[in-house]
């Protein structure tokens, strides 16, 4: 009961702070809706990106990873620092110069309308079939196996699976549907330094009561358990072997932090590039100390539950929480967990909303639409998918390499083919829109054939480079014989204050030199 209390007032506490926050936002207009008035601080996108990404599909999906292979899956994590150097250097000066909404824009104006709109159109399935469904379904397992909802509504544990489902669904969505990017990204702060807190606190807690009130000693034991899980290079035949750093992942890491819409739209809201930089790099620093609440917790479960959960490694985090935290503290990080669903659920519901109503219902639909309609639309979108995300979210079920891992094969059906035209795009001149174009379904048909109909034997991330290379060779030998009309200017509409921070590039060369520390440090357990 102290616990339900507990999950209820903190839950009660995020909307109520959100709610007061945002009672004088104008949320009619289209950059009040759908990107937080250009006002968000680097401290708010830091929280908004880091709950946006780090959401149950890590807790569970890569501490469950962890459990079974150890700590060769971080460079998951601390490679995305890498990319945020890149997000804030190089990309997030030229988004906020041409003052984007969305990712597609962008395409529209390097390119043409249609890679713009197919684009827009990848992403919405992306969005329907990978990461809501995941979401949704690894919050629910958490939700479900801290708060026992099957036996409290006296159902089987499939039904109580479902039952939490559609409650995160329906809460999510409210924060989505009625306060836009502004509500999402207040309730991603507070409900974001929770989950670093709480999350520091399962290690810590385990760690001491391993090590008789000396977590050292604990950690010194968990080490001595196994000392090859703490190993961060992967071998061949891995779940992540190490050679993948220098293949598909880069490009993977390159498009997820600075070319995914659900994740850069927090910057495009940014009230100058000094709150960009900041946040993008602060979100590095949090991404470097994030495998202590992500991996750490799996091996530590290694350590008292041994292999016995194995086959279904995705339990192992809820019973890491009910083994080691007191009973008042239950409830409240249930609802920080809760909130880093919503966040991820949320976001991603903000950005489809964004993307359909900008890149697809106003430039083909309606072109006369004025903003309030916009905004209605974004809502009805937003409500639409929802519904679908619920639906699916029971069909991920029993994924055989956890559900971390299905996420990311699913992801790269979309991710590569992006990926490669927005780099194109970027940094080589002489590609046109029509070698874009034939390039994204060459890369969208090459991946679904590798991965999920004929069995290649070659890791799907060794799969993400070959077709990247595979769709620049397209997208050259197509720009040959239909090379582009016009060379690209990029333009400069003064919308926000373009002055760097003084701070970018030192920060910058400090997560560098952390992140090939990480790897010497535990290269050669």
């Amino acid at each position: 009961m102290y616990t339900v209390i507990t999950f209820v007032a903190f839950t009660a506490f995020v909307a109520f702070y959100s709610w007061y926050k945002l009672r004088k936002e104008k949320l009619s207009s289209k950059d009040g809706y759908f990107l937080g008035g250009r006002s968000l601080t680097g401290v708010v996108i830091a929280g908004s990106m880091l709950l946006t990404n780090i959401s149950t599909e890590h807790l569970i999906g890569m501490n469950g990873s962890s459990y079974k292979n150890g700590f060769i899956i971080i460079a998951w994590e601390v490679t995305s620092a890498l990319a945020l150097v890149a997000a804030a250097i190089y990309f997030i000066p030229k988004y906020l110069k041409m003052g984007l909404t969305t990712i597609p824009q962008y395409l529209e104006k390097r390119f043409d309308s249609t890679t713009r709109t197919l684009v827009a159109l990848f992403l919405m399935i992306s969005f329907i079939v990978t990461l809501i469904p995941i979401v949704l379904y690894t919050g629910a397992i958490n939700i479900e196996s801290i708060f026992n909802v099957s036996e409290v509504f006296e159902v089987s544990k499939d039904q109580g699976l479902w039952i939490t489902v559609i409650l995160i669904g329906i809460l999510g969505s409210i924060y989505a549907i009625f306060g836009g990017l502004k509500a999402v990204a207040v309730s991603d702060t507070i409900n974001g330094y929770g989950l670093l807190i709480g999350g520091l606190l399962i290690p810590l807690l385990a760690l001491i009561s391993i090590g008789d009130g000396n977590p050292l000693d604990g950690l010194s034991k968990v080490y001595l358990n196994s000392p090859e899980k703490f190993n961060v290079i992967g071998a061949k035949d891995s779940v992540l072997p190490f050679e993948v750093l220098f293949t598909g992942l880069i490009i993977n890491q390159l498009y997820f932090w600075c070319m995914n819409q659900t994740i850069i739209q927090r910057a495009f809201g940014a009230k100058n590039l000094v709150e960009a930089q900041k946040g993008l790099l602060f979100t590095g620093v949090l991404k470097i100390l994030v495998p202590i609440i992500i991996i750490l917790p799996g091996v530590i479960g290694f350590y008292y539950f041994g292999d016995s959960l194995y086959e279904n490694q995705d339990m192992i985090y809820p019973e890491l929480i009910k083994k080691v935290l007191p009973v008042g503290l239950v409830g409240v990080f249930a609802a920080i967990v809760l909130g880093a669903v919503l966040s991820t659920f949320n976001s991603v519901l903000n950005s489809a909303a964004t993307i359909f109503s900008i890149d697809i219902y106003k430039r083909h639909l309606d072109k006369t639409c004025s903003d309030k309609k916009l905004v209605r639309i974004g809502r009805l979108t937003s409500t639409i998918l929802a519904v679908f995300g619920i639906l699916a979210a029971p069909m991920v079920a029993d994924a055989p390499d956890g559900l971390y891992q299905l996420l990311q094969q699913l992801n790269g059906i979309f991710f590569i083919p992006i990926a490669s035209i927005m780099l194109a795009g970027f940094f080589l001149k002489k590609i046109s829109a029509m070698g874009a174009k034939v390039a994204l379904f060459v890369g969208l048909a090459f991946y679904i054939l590798t991965t999920f109909i004929f069995n290649v034997n070659i890791h799907f991330v060794h799969i993400w480079g070959i077709e990247f290379v595979l769709n620049l060779a397209v997208m050259f030998g197509v720009s040959h014989f239909y090379p582009p009309n016009s060379e690209f200017k990029q333009e400069d509409l003064h919308i926000v204050d373009m002055k760097s921070w003084k701070y970018t590039k030192p920060m910058a060369m400090l997560l560098c030199v952390i992140t090939i520390f990480i790897y010497v440090l535990l290269g050669n357990n």
